[in-house]
Parts: C-alpha cells; sequence; structure tokens
C-alpha cells in the first residue's frame, strides 16, 4: 500500500511508525515537510515551500490562523505535484495543527486520512486557566485561545480517524468526535532507556562528572519555563538545599520559550527567578547543562537520584516516561496528564504544583529514604515496560491502526 505522512518537521511524532511501516513488505511510503528532512532508509521525502509570510494589518487572533492557511496552501500544492507524477496514497497520515491538512482532501479525495490529535484547545480547565501568576483571563485573550480551535475544527471535518497519545490529550477533543480518536502512545524504547545502576556521566563544558549513588536531582524541560513548572521547581530548590546539603541538582533545558509567552525586555525565566532566589540558593550545586545530546540526557536520568516533573495540563513530555523507564524515582505534579500514568505511592510521588514546600519536602524524602524508594523504581519501569513499549506495545497498535485505515476499513470505536 502507499503511505502518505504529512508533518512540517518530519519525522515528528511519526519518527518510529514511518520508518517501521517503510520496513514492512509492500510498504510505500512518501513523507512531506517543511524542513530539510533526515535521510531515512525505504522513504522517499519531499519538501513544501511557504510563498510569502503573515501579511501586515489583519486581526491579531487571525495571525495564526494565516500561518496555517498558508502552509495548507504550500502542502496542498506540493502533493498535487505527487498526484500529477502517478502518486496515490492508500492513506495519509498528518498532524493537523500545523495546517498540512486543511486542504488535502481536495487533492486526493476519498483517500482516508489519520490525524496525529496532540492538542486541542481550551479556555477553561487546561493550561490557560491553570497557573494565576501566568493566567490571562481577559475576554479578548479567551476568545483568542477559542479561535486557535478553527483549524483544529476544519481538520476534525476531513479526519477518517485520529490517535491521541494519552486519554486526557483525547478527552479535550469535542465529543462529538471522541469516538473516531485511538489512544495510543508514540512509544518507548524501553530496551535502550533501561536502569544502571553503575552509570556515570561528564559533561566537560561544565566540569561536571556524576555517577549513581549519589544525591542527584534532575529536572528536564525542553526550555526553562513556567509551562514545565520551572518557577515551582526553583523556588523549592532553597528548602531542599538547606535540608540536604550534599544534594545537587542538574538542570536541562534552553531559555527560549516553547509554549507560553516571553518576559518583556528580553529576560528569560531563568533570569527572572533566579533574581528572585538568589540570596537563597547555592549555586555551586545548581548545574544549568542547557540542551544536551540525547545520550548525555539517558545518562543523567540513570545517575538520577530523584527526576521532578511538573507540567500545566498539557501534552505529557517524552522525558518523563522515559525517566520512568530508566527506573527514576519521579515527583511529580498533581496534574491530570501525569496522573495519567503515575500513581501516587505505587509507582511514583504526586505533588501540588504549586507548593514548593511540598515539593521540597517530597524530593527531600526521596533522597533520604534511598532503598524505600526502590520498588516505586522498579514499578515505575514496569509501567513503561507494560503499557508504553515501542516494540511490544504501541508500534504494534499504531501499525495495526495504519493498516486497517488504509485498506478501507473502520477501526472499532475508541473503548469498544
Amino acid at each position: 500500500m502507499n503511505l502518505l505522512f504529512v508533518h512540517q518537521n518530519f519525522p515528528g511524532q511519526y519518527k518510529h511508525l514511518a520508518p517501521a511501516l517503510a520496513a514492512r513488505p509492500g510498504h510505500t511510503v512518501v513523507a512531506l515537510g517543511l524542513q530539510p528532512p533526515p535521510v531515512i532508509p525505504g522513504i522517499q521525502t519531499l519538501r513544501y515551500a511557504v510563498a510569502r509570510g503573515n501579511t501586515p494589518g489583519i486581526h491579531p487572533w487571525l495571525l495564526d490562523a494565516e500561518t496555517k492557511v498558508i502552509r495548507g496552501e504550500a502542502a496542498a500544492a506540493a502533493t498535487d505535484q505527487l498526484r500529477m507524477q502517478g502518486f496515490k496514497p492508500d492513506l495519509i497520515c498528518v498532524h493537523p495543527g500545523w495546517g498540512e491538512a486543511l486542504f488535502l482532501h481536495e487533492v486526493f479525495p476519498g483517500v482516508p486520512q489519520l490525524h496525529y490529535c496532540e492538542f486541542f484547545y481550551r479556555a477553561h480547565g487546561s493550561d490557560f486557566d491553570f497557573d494565576p501568576e501566568y493566567a490571562d483571563l481577559a475576554l479578548g485573550s479567551r476568545c483568542r485561545v477559542y479561535f486557535k480551535n478553527a483549524i483544529n475544527h476544519f481538520s476534525l471535518e476531513t479526519a477518517t480517524w485520529g490517535i491521541s497519545p494519552t486519554a486526557w490529550q483525547r478527552r479535550q477533543y469535542p465529543a462529538r468526535d471522541l469516538n473516531r480518536i485511538s489512544v495510543i502512545h508514540d512509544g518507548i524504547a524501553t530496551d535502550q532507556v533501561v536502569p544502571n545502576p553503575h552509570a556515570s556521566v561528564r559533561i566537560d563544558s561544565r566540569h561536571l562528572e556524576l555517577r549513581a549513588g549519589a544525591e542527584i536531582i534532575t529536572f528536564v524541560n525542553r526550555n526553562l519555563e513556567p509551562m514545565r513548572g520551572f518557577h515551582s521547581f526553583l523556588r523549592a530548590l532553597p528548602e531542599i538545599q538547606r535540608r540536604r546539603p550534599q544534594a545537587r541538582t542538574i538542570i536541562v533545558g534552553g531559555d527560549e520559550v516553547s509554549y507560553g509567552s516571553p518576559l518583556p525586555n528580553g529576560q528569560t525565566y531563568r533570569q527572572k527567578y533566579l533574581g528572585e532566589l538568589a540570596d537563597q540558593l547555592d549555586l555551586e550545586r545548581i548545574h544549568f547543562v542547557g540542551k544536551v545530546p540525547y545520550p548525555i540526557f539517558l545518562a543523567l536520568l540513570q545517575v538520577s537520584a530523584v527526576h521532578v516533573y511538573l507540567t500545566y495540563p498539557f501534552v505529557l513530555s517524552w522525558s518523563m516516561l522515559e525517566a520512568m523507564s530508566a527506573g527514576c524515582l519521579v515527583v511529580g505534579s498533581r496534574t491530570p496528564p501525569v496522573e495519567e500514568v503515575i500513581r501516587h505511592g505505587q509507582n511514583g510521588l504526586l505533588v501540588d504544583f504549586f507548593q514548593p514546600d511540598e515539593i521540597a519536602a517530597t524530593v527531600v524524602e526521596a533522597l533520604a529514604e534511598p532503598e524505600r524508594m526502590q520498588s516505586l523504581r522498579n514499578r515505575a519501569r514496569r509501567t513503561i515496560v507494560e503499557g508504553y513499549d515501542l516494540q511490544t506495545v504501541c508500534l504494534p497498535r499504531q501499525i495495526k491502526l495504519v493498516e486497517t485505515l488504509a485498506r478501507g476499513r473502520r477501526p472499532p470505536q475508541h473503548g469498544k
């Protein structure tokens, strides 16, 4: 069968699924993206180019939608070239959040589409109004968030089926669409992300050498910002340092903004909160290592005594599941995406996102009683191996869903 993947930053969420399908006999896989795609054996990769940027003078709420329409237009033109060359997919796999799915049904009418349903915006009960310190609840801001779903709504009209990585992310979508969205996670390579009681890691740029067994606290974000609890974690560190004088904290992440809004005057969130806490922190025991290569990231998880993961109600990070797969003791926020995976006192520990004192007390307890925490670490890994393993759980389910849709069949409704 012929399969077309469309994602502006391909492979994106398809980094396992697309190569696995390309390796199966009888499948032709073509991928279309905006960024220069990597070379993946068995996959023909193409790029589309956008013709213009945002038009000045239009309503600011429309800027995001216009960008996505531009991408949709460009993706449609590029796939139309494929059509004229004789390629017709049996299925299109596409992440609709970037706008690329908007017009594909006009290029390939009748071809089923499997959409990656990552996030549906809501002004209430989700990330937008969660944090009083940063929530902008003005009417205009709430309307802007509501309108951000315009592209999602258009895309749902042409989607044959959807796939969401977690049940909570699926539940954010309109009730009328839930029976055609399957919950299948992208998958964790648990054969590679493994515990190592003898692990060590060296970060030369920081003259830092770490070994398993030491009091090492890890905290990982793509970028250090409130959406992933950077402010709550940093506010917990003075008490942690006071009570555990041998503990060292390794913070992974950049100083850009991935999800929220940048601070005025070019200030980073790291600068803001280090300024707030400057006289309370021992900066000699806090190591900001920036963005690190994946092998270093894995080694940091393996030497971690406590891994802290905090998030607004938002997309669940792969890093939390990878931490559990590596046998970390995860102290996670008591927020819905995290609670879907971590059960307090069974395979991790949960804390109030907004209570630095509770975060500190829990981290201190975990550092003080490593033997008692070992059973939680073991069950954390078992949770990921049994429910989220790439090769034995997630990828087989993804492939089965893809091949069912490509053959023109309708999968069972979710939960049926």
